[in-house]
């Protein structure tokens, strides 16, 4: 499984959540404390590639990928401590399906949209072909990599993401559940993911035949705790909110954990909850 950040309110170098926290995304890479496998064995080695994207002063967010493990990239560390973003999300990648290679690597972009997702889908070999076949033409040969998280990406596009998020996540997970029916999988889905417009963020916490992997939020995590930023560059409670496949100091305090089976829509420094399926 992987591990996620997604950072919006107001704008900080990215470093101050990818890199500087105690128990950073970066540090998450070599030593997770909350990534399990399905027999319950603690899996803490995130190095299959990693990712982050960002929305500044443009409407298409940028991005920078690659297969590397995130702890030894020279270039992740000299950008994230020079780019501020008002809207981030970055991604470090332990491989369940597809290869390690940069185009499976998250977040995956799409015009003004970022996806990106920690999960699986069991059994994806045998139902991957009916779904490929969901994605609609415009969308299709956008797809450069061969991971389920991309096609669910995809897929969500081809159903109208862009018009109605929540629907469209929807409605693809129907879709992964009806094939694998079909098929005569007892399929676990899991998906935690964010996504994201460049003005609303979304998140989704779902599984079926699975424990739902580990998403928090926090609108009071101080993300200038060790950088020597003024007081008028650091965001503070009700400023930002920050959501994480797993938090980015102790778990006590001012992390909230998001429930099982919900949908959350992250705007103007609200987050509002509520039951996706």
């Amino acid at each position: 499984m992987c591990r996620w950040i997604a950072y919006t309110g107001q704008p900080i170098y990215i470093d101050q959540i990818v890199t500087v926290p105690t128990h950073s995304l970066v540090k998450q890479s070599l030593d997770t404390k909350l990534r399990f496998s399905a027999d319950g064995d603690l899996l803490s080695v995130n190095g299959d590639g990693f990712g982050i994207g960002w929305y500044n002063n443009k409407d298409i967010p940028g991005l920078y990928r690659d297969e590397s493990p995130a702890w030894s990239n020279e270039n992740l560390h000299s950008l994230a401590s020079q780019i501020r973003a008002r809207t981030f999300f970055a991604h470090i990648r332990a491989s369940t399906a597809g290869s390690v290679q940069r185009s499976n690597c998250h977040p995956f972009k799409y015009k003004n949209w970022l996806f990106q997702h920690n999960g699986h889908v069991s059994d994806f070999d045998a139902i991957k072909q009916a779904l490929y076949c969901d994605v609609s033409p415009e969308f299709f040969t956008k797809i450069e990599g061969n991971t389920d998280s991309e096609l669910f990406f995809y897929m969500a596009l081809s159903y109208g993401l862009q018009d109605n998020p929540k629907e469209a996540l929807q409605k693809t997970v129907q879709r992964f559940q009806q094939e694998a029916a079909t098929a005569g999988t007892e399929a676990e889905i899991n998906i935690s993911c964010a996504l994201s417009d460049g003005e609303t963020l979304y998140t989704l916490r779902y599984a079926e035949n699975d424990k739902a992997n580990s998403q928090f939020y926090s609108s009071e995590f101080n993300v200038c705790e060790t950088t020597e930023l003024s007081d008028e560059e650091c965001p503070v409670a009700g400023d930002h909110i920050v959501v994480v496949s797993e938090p980015l100091d102790s778990l006590e305090g001012h992390w909230k954990e998001i429930p099982e089976n919900t949908f959350g829509v992250i705007k103007d420094m609200e987050i509002f909850l509520e039951t996706f399926l």
